[in-house]
């Protein structure tokens, strides 16, 4: 009964795994294919009639501008997967490399950085946002800087805790013994250990990344109009919410909604697969 439960909760957790590649990737191939299946030019053409709802030549209706709305969604999911992606890979690498520097010397210089990325870590994120892009500017590069900036401490704190409790194993002691540098230990030993839960907190970073880029831009901190961009498409239709407009923010809070969902998925799943205290906890 116990192994016909753990192979119940294992294949659920692999079919969550399964849906969340699923709808990513269907995102980035629209995305990537945009140019061929968009049926109208997102920005340019203005050929439709002004608010008309969704009917069969504009299946998802058309703007105050007579812009094809489903062209536009199109065409904005590239913004969000950019800037989300690229915000975290940034926040990645650096907050990874703090983490792995900090804890394995410990001393000062871990209190001196755990003190710093517990002081941006206290701003709350969409607040530390805002004040970032609002000082560079907005601009794609300046959004991505803004954002990775955010998520630099959630990085940190894994990897560092990781690093605390990896630095007195026996293998990392063992290499001591043999005179491996600290740099190699930390490279080959040390860092590779940490990877599974880069990765699972990279999904639920890029999930929440995206949310925040959406924010940005419906608050005018995004990129300049016309560009097609989800949040800044609600901005701009929930001024003719109140007329019955729906499908102005309808559809473009949708498609956040579903690839949030999608990359907080593969962050669910790859934390559950990939963690061996819940595997320990399953067997």
């Amino acid at each position: 009964m116990v192994r016909w439960l753990t192979k119940r909760i294992h294949l659920r957790k692999q079919r969550l795994l399964a849906i969340g590649i699923t709808v990513v990737l269907i995102f980035v191939l629209v995305t990537l294919l945009a140019p061929w299946i968009a049926p109208y030019d997102p920005v340019n053409y203005m050929g439709g009639g002004r608010l008309e709802p969704p009917s069969a030549s504009h299946l998802m209706g058309v703007d105050n501008l007579g812009r094809d709305v489903l062209s536009r969604i199109i065409y904005g999911g590239r913004i969000a997967l950019i800037v989300a992606v690229s915000s975290v890979l940034i926040s990645l690498s650096l907050g990874s490399l703090i983490g792995w520097i900090s804890g394995y010397y410990g001393g000062l210089l871990d209190r001196t950085l755990s003190l710093l990325m517990d002081s941006l870590y206290s701003f709350p994120s969409m607040i530390l946002a805002i004040i970032m892009v609002a000082m560079l500017g907005p601009n794609l590069l300046n959004m991505i800087i803004s954002i990775a900036v955010v998520y630099i401490p959630s990085f940190f704190r894994v990897v560092r805790g990781q690093v605390l409790q990896l630095k007195s194993q026996e293998f990392v002691e063992a290499a001591h013994a043999l005179g491996a540098a600290d740099l190699r230990i930390v490279l080959l030993h040390i860092a590779p250990n940490t990877i599974n839960s880069m990765m699972a907190v990279s999904s639920f970073c890029i999930a929440d990344a995206i949310l925040t880029e959406a924010a940005l831009s419906f608050l005018g901190f995004g990129l300049p109009p016309p560009t097609p961009d989800w949040g800044f498409d609600i901005n701009t239709g929930q001024k003719f919410l109140l007329s019955g407009k729906w499908w102005l923010i309808t559809f473009p809070g949708l498609m956040i909604v579903l690839l949030s969902l999608g990359f907080g998925l593969i962050g669910e799943g790859i934390s559950d697969l990939l963690n061996p205290k819940r595997k320990r906890k399953l067997a």
